[in-house]
């Protein structure tokens, strides 16, 4: 099935895009959490099951930092192979951004590997990027130089943005990005401004915006969470979106095209100990 669709860099990506923290261990709860998910997906045949549900459904990009992720990208592969489906790849590689001959060099190198990889797009990761930061200029300085890099390796350049000053002041400079990555979910957990004021900045954005973090790393539910982000987004904006298992992934689809359709979304009920009957009522 098709999912919803929306241009970037000329380039045709589903708005809902999957996230990759619930694959490489970074859960935002805690180590034993961390150590839970690698336990689990850290083999590629496993992430390959959960891959092949999106491609299935129309959602063909995925967004991770790749270098060095070998297992995923084993996991794209052979999830492309059983369905006969391409991966649109965003790579958030972190590079060295030192103001020195040797560190550019390791920077360049960075970004060839991304592409050979097998990336389409490549965003500076936010910890790479928010070093360039001078808010008193409202300036990215340098950036520049690592945009040219990323089109230079025949790579699309986006900035990934925790701090929600980077898409204003690339938008303000006109910095040669085609998007941005931008944390935003109803529980503010880790926007570093009001949710208000990170819902004005992606509505202003010059690009569409991939937010992420939309269930605030399992603070709040799929359905709170993607429903939320889903109806305060603009139609050119995306959301991505981590799952653990391949129930999960069905889940989050469901969940996603309904608020995208107006409807309740076909979910079966939580179980739990003496639920209450109505619960569970037609």
């Amino acid at each position: 099935m098709d999912f919803q669709r929306t241009m970037v860099g000329g380039i045709s990506l589903p708005r809902l895009i999957i996230g990759s923290n619930w694959f490489l261990g970074y859960s935002h709860t805690s180590s034993a959490a961390d150590s839970m998910i690698k336990q689990k997906n850290d083999n590629a045949l496993v992430l390959a099951e959960i891959l092949e549900v999106y491609l299935n459904a129309g959602i063909n990009a995925i967004m991770a930092p790749i270098t060095g992720s070998d297992y995923l990208i084993n996991a794209i592969k052979i999830a492309e192979n059983k369905t006969g489906q391409k991966m649109i790849i965003i790579d958030t590689p972190g590079i060295n951004v030192d103001d020195t001959e040797a560190a550019r060099k390791e920077a360049e190198r960075t970004i060839k590997q991304s592409k050979e990889n097998g990336a389409t797009f490549c965003f500076l990761h936010h910890s790479s990027a928010e070093q360039l930061v001078n808010k008193n200029k409202r300036t990215i300085d340098r950036l520049p130089d690592y945009l040219y890099m990323i089109r230079e390796n025949g790579l699309i350049p986006g900035l990934s943005a925790h701090m929600p000053e980077l898409i204003v002041y690339a938008d303000q400079n006109e910095y040669d990005v085609e998007s941005y990555v931008q944390i935003y979910n109803c529980a503010g957990f880790l926007m570093q401004v009001e949710i208000e004021n990170v819902h004005r900045i992606i509505w202003e954005a010059k690009k569409p915006v991939m937010t992420i973090k939309a269930m605030a790393a399992g603070r709040v539910s799929p359905f709170v969470g993607l429903s939320f982000n889903w109806h305060t987004i603009r139609p050119c904006d995306m959301v991505t979106v981590g799952s653990f298992t391949v129930e999960e992934a069905y889940e989050d689809i469901e969940i996603s095209r309904a608020a995208l359709e107006h409807r309740p979304p076909v979910l079966t009920a939580r179980d739990s100990p003496f639920v209450t009957e109505i619960l569970h009522s037609k």
